[in-house]
C-alpha cells in the first residue's frame, strides 16, 4: 500500500467525519477521543495483506465520555452513516467493524475496563500488577487526532512512562520464576523422562517467557503473542545477543537437547543484563544440575523477592488479556452467527447452507 490504513483513516476523519460530528454533536465532539488505537494489527502499524480479510479498512476509534447513553450512540452512528459516501480514497467504510461505517464508537471508561481493568490510569503498584501488559499496549499504540478534554490523553501518557520500578522488579521476578522452574528445569525433567508432550509445552512457554523478560529489563511492553517477534527484534540491547538463541530454539529440527541448551544460554544473556543493570548483585557461575538442569534464573527470583515492600512479594502480576476476554464472550453473545461466521471467514462447502 502507498498510504497506510492510519493515514487514510485519519485523512477521512478530518475531511469527512468530523464536520458531520461537529455539526450535528458539537457538546459530545468536544469531549471524545478520535484516533485510530487499540485492538488489530494496523493499530501496531504491522497490518500486511493478511491483515485484510476481517475487521480491517477505513476506521475511527471514538471514546466518548460515560454520560452519553447507548440511545446517544445509536443516533450517532446513525448520522453519521447517512452523511457519508459509499468509499473512501478506494476504501470500502463497512469492512473494518460489524457495526461498519468506519466509526467505532466506545466510552472511556468502558474502553480502559476491557483493556486495562481500570475506568482510570492504575492509581498504586497492587493495581499496576493487576494490568495485562498486551492490553497497555491496545491503549498507548496508534495515534489520538482530537482529545480537547485530554483524558483520555492523560491515561496513555501515565502509560507510556512504564512500570514504577516496585512494579517491574515484582514483575521481572515472577517471569524468572516461571522461565526457570516451569521452564528450563521443567523441560530437563520431560527430557530424562522421555516425555515429548510435556517437553513441547513447557518449551515453549520457556520462550515465550524469555522474551517477555527481554521486554521487560528494556523497560518496553511487549505485545500480544502474534506480533511479539516483530517488536523483539527492535529491541536496542537484548535482541542482538537473545534474537539468534530464540530463532535456533524454536526450529522443529533442533534436538531436544539442544533445546535446552539454548534455553539456558538464554538464562546467561538475561542473568548477565539483570546484574549489570543492577536488578540483581553480581555472582559466581554456577554449574548446571544432571537432573534439575540450570535453574538460574531462580536465584535472580529470590533476591529480588527478598528486597521488594512486604505488600507487594504475595501479588501475582496478572498476564493475558483476562478483561478483553470478559468483554469479548458478551460482545460475541451480540452478535448474529451468520456475521460472526462471514468475520471468522467460515464458508459453506459448495454453497452448502
Amino acid at each position: 500500500m502507498s498510504e497506510s490504513i492510519i493515514d487514510t483513516s485519519r485523512a477521512f476523519f478530518g475531511e469527512v467525519v468530523r464536520p458531520i460530528l461537529a455539526a450535528h454533536f458539537p457538546e459530545i465532539t468536544a469531549v471524545t477521543a478520535f484516533g485510530l488505537f487499540g485492538y488489530g494489527s494496523e493499530a501496531l502499524g504491522l497490518d500486511d495483506d493478511y491483515s485484510r480479510d476481517h475487521h480491517w479498512g477505513v476506521r475511527i476509534d471514538a471514546l466518548l465520555p460515560g454520560w452519553v447513553t447507548a440511545v446517544q450512540q445509536q443516533q450517532i452512528r446513525q448520522t453519521v452513516s447517512a452523511n457519508l459516501p459509499e468509499s473512501y480514497r478506494g476504501h470500502s467504510l463497512y469492512a473494518a467493524h460489524l457495526a461498519g461505517a468506519g466509526l467505532a464508537l466506545d466510552t472511556l471508561p468502558g474502553f480502559l475496563q476491557r483493556t486495562i481493568g481500570l475506568t482510570r490510569a492504575p492509581q498504586n503498584h497492587t493495581e499496576w500488577l493487576h494490568v495485562p501488559e498486551e492490553d497497555i499496549t491496545h491503549v498507548i499504540n496508534g495515534e489520538v487526532w482530537h482529545d480537547a478534554s485530554g483524558e483520555f490523553t492523560a491515561v496513555r501518557h501515565t502509560l507510556q512512562q512504564y512500570y514504577p520500578e516496585p512494579v517491574r522488579l515484582r514483575r521481572i521476578a515472577h517471569w524468572c520464576r516461571y522461565f526457570s522452574g516451569m521452564g528450563s528445569y521443567a523441560l530437563k525433567r520431560a527430557i530424562l523422562r522421555d516425555n515429548p508432550y510435556y517437553a513441547t509445552i513447557t518449551f515453549s512457554r520457556a520462550v515465550k517467557w524469555a522474551i517477555q523478560l527481554a521486554f521487560m529489563l528494556e523497560r518496553t511492553y511487549y505485545p500480544y503473542d502474534k506480533w511479539i517477534m516483530a517488536h523483539f527484534a527492535q529491541l536496542p540491547r537484548l535482541a542482538a545477543p537473545l534474537k539468534p538463541l530464540v530463532v535456533e530454539a524454536v526450529e522443529l529440527s533442533t534436538p531436544w537437547e539442544r533445546k535446552l541448551a539454548l534455553l539456558n544460554e538464554m538464562s546467561d544473556v538475561l542473568d548477565h543484563f539483570m546484574a549489570a543493570d543492577g536488578v540483581i548483585a553480581p555472582h559466581p557461575q554456577f554449574a548446571v544440575s544432571p537432573t534439575s538442569g540450570y535453574r538460574l534464573l531462580e536465584h535472580a527470583y529470590a533476591e529480588i523477592i527478598k528486597k521488594l515492600p512486604d505488600e507487594l512479594k504475595p501479588v501475582i502480576p496478572v498476564w493475558e488479556q483476562v478483561h478483553w476476554e470478559s468483554f469479548h464472550s458478551q460482545f460475541v453473545d451480540g452478535v448474529e452467527m451468520a456475521a460472526w461466521d462471514e468475520a471468522l471467514q467460515l464458508k459453506p462447502v459448495n454453497g452448502e447452507q
